[in-house]
């Protein structure tokens, strides 16, 4: 059973958890977009520049699957806690070193081919953190889990702040010359200050009781983490991927796409970031006041709410993003980061937690996530390219791409059963379990 101190300590260092792994990789996906085009991808022209940089970005994403996979078997063989400390070192590292990357002009090639080596890296350790972070607060809780998992959810948009903030402010302080030469290394070395915060908050955490209990009564599964799931739970898998496929691929337009499109489209970058940051803020609060209301009236009636209206905002964006006005755009940011994307991602945590079995969940959550993950990586590359055939254009064919994802999203929340009644106790789990092998 756990106490109400553990249960605080858990929420916060999943929270804080997130927000630094979110901090380094969306770091990445923002800088990206604005600076790697240039610094590592000199040799290109502007549009093919931007595409590449959004390829090294992608490649996050397509390691994210392989980090769940890593550290949720071990997780789900060891215990959550070990496989986070590690996964945040890992990625504190990673981003620490991308902060002292040579650029194409000092190293050649060698420095696309580090860069995306170290992307790689980060996304290995964000594979393997979210699941772990979202079970340490699910398993610790005794209700109100849908509020409790959110936590690690908001702690993405919570990163996302302070990277654009960090990067924003770096940019403000110095001329575009001193920026692209030096000043964007600068969020990134920051890295390693938020690397020995995280570790402090994490060591101070407990295992999960419902990972210990159900350790102690079967100390030697019979079967790998990630066989039980493809044998026992393939169509949880399977529908989880397509509910959270939506929800990521609204994440990459808002806060990848649209950033070099509304460069493109003739707004500053500061006005860009300026409105990712302020958007980014308030998707804390829709992130966590969604996933609390799914407590209530279940997940799969906020997610099903969301995945309708983000369809329809899908065929806004553009407009707002491309009419000129600061406001139109701060306004796309905030409706779609801070209200709609939240109905659809906030409860996903809490959602996977409880589709999967104790030994396998850390496996089965995070695979389910980090696959249904790529659409946030691929989805700018796509645009970008769908954006250089036709000339710069295209924006209806991707709004038409946004909606599809959210019908896939409403088909597969509509086939899941409702899980926020599900009891996550090793008890019930390794009944589940029986039954399942039965």
């Amino acid at each position: 059973m756990s106490n109400p101190t553990q249960l605080r300590r858990a929420v916060a260092s999943s929270f804080l958890g997130s927000v630094i792994e979110y901090y380094d990789f969306l770091l990445y996906a923002t800088a990206s977009a604005l600076v790697f085009g240039k610094v590592f991808f000199s040799d290109l022209d502007p549009l093919a520049a931007t595409v590449a940089s959004l390829g090294t970005f992608a490649t996050g994403y397509l390691a994210r699957p392989l980090g769940g996979v890593i550290f949720g078997h071990f997780g789900d063989r060891l215990g959550r806690k070990r496989m986070l400390v590690l996964t945040m070192t890992l990625m504190g590292v990673a981003s620490t070193l991308i902060g002292v990357l040579p650029t194409y002009d000092q190293l050649g090639t060698l420095a696309p081919v580090a860069l995306v080596l170290l992307r790689v890296v980060q996304g290995i350790a964000v594979g393997g953190e979210w699941g772990g972070a979202v079970l340490m607060s699910a398993e610790h809780a005794r209700g109100r889990r849908g509020l409790w998992a959110s936590f690690t959810n908001a702690g993405a948009p919570f990163g996302m702040l302070l990277s654009t903030a960090a990067l924003n402010g770096s940019a403000a302080l110095m001329d575009e010359q001193a920026f692209l030469s030096w000043g964007w290394r600068i969020p990134f070395l920051l890295s390693i200050v938020l690397l020995a915060i995280g570790l402090f908050v994490r060591a101070r955490v407990e295992e999960t009781p419902v990972f210990a209990s159900a350790a102690s009564s079967d100390p030697a599964p019979r079967s790998a983490p990630l066989l039980d799931v493809l044998r026992h739970h393939p169509k949880a898998l399977l529908l989880g991927i397509g509910v959270g496929l939506s929800p990521f691929v609204l994440q990459g337009t808002l806060t990848t796409f649209l950033v070099s499109y509304g460069v493109q489209a003739g707004f500053a970058r500061q006005q860009v970031l300026n409105g990712l940051t302020l958007s980014s803020g308030l998707a804390v609060l829709g992130i966590v006041g969604w996933s609390a209301l799914s407590d209530r009236v279940g997940r799969r009636p906020i997610v099903l709410a969301g995945a309708v209206a983000a369809a329809a905002y899908a065929f806004a964006i553009f407009p707002l993003a491309g009419s000129g006005s600061v406001g139109l755009l701060t306004l796309a940011l905030v409706l779609g980061q801070s209200i709609i994307h939240p109905m659809t991602y906030g409860p996903l945590a809490a959602l996977y937690a409880e589709l999967f079995a104790t030994r396998s969940r850390y496996t089965g959550a995070s695979l389910g996530y980090q696959i249904a993950g790529l659409g946030a990586g691929l989805a700018p590359l796509l645009f970008a390219q769908i954006q250089a055939s036709t000339g710069g254009g295209g924006t209806g064919l991707i709004s038409a791409v946004i909606a599809g994802f959210c019908l896939l999203t409403v088909v597969c929340t509509a086939a899941l059963r409702e899980t926020s009644r599900t009891d996550l106790d090793s008890a019930a789990t390794a009944a589940a379990e029986t039954r399942s092998r039965n």
